[in-house]
């Protein structure tokens, strides 16, 4: 029998059965010998134990078409980066790093703002003008008015989507109005240190509705980029890709050299300041970890 994997907790994985239901499952042991830990989103093979109880053990997992280590999830089509517009100001370098992290993996990203009633002035057009150029969609919800869902929920249609944002921005509020199947527990905001409390304890597959799921998952204030060396960094900032041809050398770090294209486009209003200051605070953290030394370039 096969089926999808939308929760593991301490050694229990609840797979669910199109038709049969929700089945808790162990691993058998052939999986550390194999080194592979299932995964919500994982489609598995499962023998079952007690049909009554609705128990088994899951024999085979089924290949992947992708994998993230942080959030540990499987099989995903998008991923929904959630960020608060204000209290807590949005975290403009963990957003990048998640951009260059799904990147990476070649899983599209939606870019969502709550709190969107916070903003004031022009900060929601300061927002959206660091990101319009990116070829990301960016959408302004307010969970607490409940606009924004429409939208959002138009772009998750027929896809699973992971959740991922640091906590106290919304993710489980905004994840509560866009389905009716479970109630995320939600937190406060403490004053004190002006984060919120993380709520979600687990990576969670939630159906929506026919072919839609969402995974809700832990939120976190930090993101190692993993995979990615400082050389290949600037492919996954697509506002640098059409002036990268421009760059005198080859293997520009778009940091120190003469004649570089993104910086040209970076002076000529093209590419936005923050953006390229992110890239350059991750591309000296890849070197200094990479233990890499000074790059070489050659004439075009």
């Amino acid at each position: 029998m096969q089926g999808k994997i939308i929760k593991g907790i301490s050694g229990f994985y609840y797979v669910n059965v199109v038709g049969s239901g929700i089945y808790e499952c162990k691993a058998k042991g052939i999986f550390r010998n194999r080194k592979m830990k299932p995964l919500v989103g994982d489609v598995v093979e499962i023998d079952i134990l007690d049909e009554m109880d609705k128990e088994g053990n899951i024999t085979e997992i089924c290949p992947r078409k992708n994998e993230l280590i942080r959030p540990a999830v499987a099989n995903i089509d998008q991923a929904l980066l959630i960020f608060a517009s204000d209290k807590p100001a949005p975290n403009f370098n963990l957003l990048d790093r998640f951009l260059v992290t799904m990147g990476y993996q070649g899983i599209p990203a939606v870019i969502c703002f709550n709190k969107s009633d916070l903003l004031e002035g022009t900060k929601r057009d300061d927002i959206f003008s660091a990101y319009q150029g990116c070829g990301y969609p960016v959408i302004f919800t307010s969970a607490k008015e409940g606009t924004g869902i429409e939208e959002l929920s138009a772009l998750l249609r027929g896809k699973t989507s992971t959740v991922a944002g640091s906590s106290g921005v919304g993710k489980s509020s905004i994840v509560n109005l866009l389905q009716n199947e479970v109630e995320m527990e939600t937190g406060d905001i403490s004053h004190k240190i002006g984060r919120g409390k993380n709520t979600t304890r687990h990576s969670m597959l939630i159906h929506m509705e026919g072919n839609t799921y969402i995974m809700d998952t832990p939120g976190f204030g930090s993101l190692d980029v993993l995979g990615i060396s400082a050389e290949e960094l600037w492919r996954h900032y697509r506002e640098f890709l059409p002036y990268e041809p421009s760059c005198r050398f080859q293997g520009c770090s778009h940091i120190h050299e003469p004649d570089c294209g993104v910086k040209q486009a970076l002076w000529d209003g093209n590419i936005h300041p923050m953006r390229y200051e992110n890239y350059v605070s991750l591309y000296r953290e890849l070197k200094e970890r990479n233990g890499s030394g000074r790059s070489v370039h050659s004439l075009r």
